[in-house]
């Protein structure tokens, strides 16, 4: 499985090679997409290569491996969610990856649904910029016949889905398949307002068509010619349409969802956002109507439970959309730093400020089988955007026999990293965390071992579990040690990872060489067979009401000051590469009725009656909590003949606070292994 891919990355490396020199042989980048067919299906590991918009030098010899990348969308379409998918991503305006899976091609047409607000916005801004609308101009200004409080909302919030207009139209109404916003929009007259403006974010569509005819009026022209002359065609956008409207469901209405583009006019529109309005020199926005579109627009608006922000990145504030675009991800200061449009249909266009990154996926759902694997590409694709940052932020990896890679699963894809040559050692990181927990570790373990680290399931870059898909981590764990063929190996976990580590000793006894359990041993709660009460469920629902209503910002903070606590006196020094990870954290599980994904008492029924005889070194911080140390005195109990190791000035993350004495006692305890 290794030797495998470190030839593919061997292959593909010289293939980026071999490219780049064919590459400088052209003369003008529109050649170079007019052969981007064959280049867009073998893309795994590419050099940076410059964008349409881009007129600058490449950067020679910068290779990114996006072979996790390419194995995530390739789940995608082989378990049939999608007939095809594109996808490029660039970075400081030069492309640094691009491919097309299944049926589709780089100038495949996709009706891209909500990834078509954000163009809609920045048409309207073009508006808006020439003075001829205003973001606080009231409906009633340009459609007196919307009256009440539909006329009182301003075009700001039209744009930001906080107007207290409807968000479609009603099911017994006629389908919204309208080809002009005229027709459109005299159907919204008769509608009541389900809120005050400014009252309620209510993510939908009908806003957006009033908008659209808003900027119609004031310009004369329809919206089609309003778009091509504004945006298209200045962007080169050659096969980005909103006219006619798609009469299939969920495409529909026009600004909102009816949209239909290809990989490059895309890209080619988010080279103009991330480069502050600039296209090719030439301005298509001011940079105050970028600025308009990115900031904080929902204000003090009542925003619901659930919203994409909070299921996609743990967040619930209220700055989660500007004009026409989410805003995934804020500073302290409440800029900006990751933006997107995403759509039911599965395109997902995005820009990472803070990592100059851009990118996008243009595919359309096949809804039939996407209901029946549980697939949401609203709610699954934006995990490209955290993928190629970590890319981005691994560079050239310099391990030995380095491997970042996915588990595809119908039940849910894992992400691992490997390194190293020799016995495999798994490393399973603990809760709030991800797999670079183990930073301090995996260099100097790969040294000796094969090492692989991975993320949980709900953590980092695996996907999220689902409340009624019950399932058990220690589940997940043997199907990643199944599908990289390895018939043993050693164990390490910490905390949550100490809990999965036991729960695999309990099951699989004979696939483990060695089992280290840090800072946990027994969670003495109930498992999987004990489900909830409705009593326990009510509470936790109420528990998660109060959470929301409190923020999951502030939540993450307590948290990580809980963590801090229960470490030793070292702790400052971990907090910024706590927090990191924390503040990544999608918070899944407080925010949802949680499985139980651990055995909890029935492992320790397990190893009970079992006769553990594998090497198992039990670690325990000094400065750890009480009941983190109890764990592991109940889990000594159960194996009398595991080795205990007191680490001195370390608490419950000792591997961090203290990682030198933690990688000596672990590569000491596995020594002794060898020599039994």
């Amino acid at each position: 499985m290794f030797s495998a891919g470190s030839k593919i990355r061997s292959a593909t490396r010289t293939s980026a090679l071999m490219l780049a020199n064919w590459l400088s042989r052209t003369k003008r980048h529109r050649e170079w997409r007019g052969a981007s067919s064959a280049r867009c299906g073998a893309a795994l590991l590419l050099l940076v290569l410059p964008v349409h918009a881009a007129s600058g030098q490449t950067e020679p010899g910068r290779l990114y491996d996006f072979s996790a990348v390419t194995q995530r969308v390739q789940g995608w379409v082989d378990r049939r969610s999608y007939p095809g998918a594109a996808v490029l991503i660039a970075r400081h305006q030069r492309v640094i990856y691009e491919r097309c899976f299944g049926t589709y091609n780089p100038e495949t047409s996709v009706y891209i649904a909500s990834a078509g607000k954000w163009l809609a916005a920045a048409a309207v801004m073009s508006v808006v910029d020439e003075g001829k609308l205003s973001l606080d101009d009231p409906v009633a200004k340009w459609l007196p016949q919307l009256k009440g409080a539909k006329g009182r909302a301003t075009l700001r919030q039209l744009l930001s889905h906080t107007s207290g207009y409807r968000p479609y139209q009603p099911e017994d109404q006629p389908q919204d398949a309208y080809q002009t916003l005229e027709e459109s929009v005299a159907h919204i007259v008769p509608l009541p307002a389900v809120s005050s403006p400014g009252e309620r974010f209510d993510y939908g569509g009908l806003a957006m068509q009033v908008a659209g005819r808003m900027a119609e009026i004031a310009t004369g022209k329809e919206w089609e010619a309003l778009f091509q002359a504004r945006i298209a065609r200045p962007l080169h956008m050659t096969n980005t349409h909103f006219t006619p409207v798609d009469s299939a469901g969920g495409h529909n209405p026009m600004l909102g969802g009816g949209a239909r583009s290809t990989l490059h006019d895309y890209a080619n529109f988010l080279s103009m956002i991330a480069a502050g309005g600039l296209f090719e020199g030439r301005r298509v926005l001011s940079a105050k109507a970028i600025a308009e579109m990115q900031a904080g627009q929902v204000r003090g608006a009542v925003v619901p439970r659930d919203n994409f922000v909070e299921r996609v990145r743990g967040g619930t504030h209220n700055g989660i959309y500007g004009l026409g675009e989410w805003r995934e991800r804020v500073d302290d200061r409440g800029n900006a730093l990751l933006i997107s449009s995403p759509s039911w249909a599965g395109a997902y266009p995005w820009i990472d400020k803070a990592a100059d990154i851009y990118g996008v996926i243009l595919a359309h759902v096949n809804v039939d089988q996407a209901q029946r694997a549980h697939f949401s590409g609203f709610f699954t694709s934006p995990v490209l955007a955290m993928m190629a940052r970590e890319v981005v932020a691994q560079g050239t990896v310099t391990l030995p026999h380095f491997a970042a890679s996915i588990v595809p699963s119908s039940a849910a894809d894992l992400y691992y990293e490997a390194a190293g040559q020799g016995e495999p050692l798994v490393l399973v990181h603990a809760h709030s965390v991800d797999r670079r927990m183990w930073d301090p570790q995996f260099a100097e373990l790969a040294r000796h071992y094969r090492v692989i680290r991975y993320d949980l399931r709900g953590y980092g870059l695996s996907d999220m579990p689902e409340e009624r898909r019950p399932f058990l981590h220690v589940g997940d764990l043997h199907r990643l040690l199944q599908e990289l063929g390895i018939p043993r190996a050693h164990f390490a976990g910490l905390s949550l990872g100490a809990f999965v580590v036991g729960d695999f000793l309990a099951l699989y006894p004979e696939a483990v060489l060695s089992a280290t359990i840090a800072c946990g041993g027994i969670q003495n709660s109930p498992g999987p067979d004990t489900p909830p009460t409705d009593q326990e469920r009510e509470q936790r629902i109420r528990r998660i009401d109060a959470l929301r209503k409190q923020g999951i910002e502030a939540y993450k903070q307590r948290w990580l000051e809980a963590a801090l606590r229960s470490c030793g006196p070292r702790r400052n020094a971990i907090r910024a590469e706590l927090w990191t990870m924390i503040e990544d954290w999608s918070a899944w599980q407080p925010l949802h009725l949680e499985i139980r994904s651990l055995l909890g008492r029935k492992a320790a029924d397990r190893l009970s009656a079992a006769r553990v005889n594998v090497p198992v070194m039990i670690v325990v911080g000094q400065d750890d909590t009480e009941s983190a140390r109890r764990s592991s005195e109940e889990l000594l109990a159960l194996i009398p003949a595991a080795k205990k190791v007191v680490i001195q000035g370390a608490g419950h993350f000792p591997n961090l606070e203290t990682p030198g004495e933690f990688n000596h006692a672990l590569l000491e305890f596995l020594d002794e292994t060898h020599s039994k």
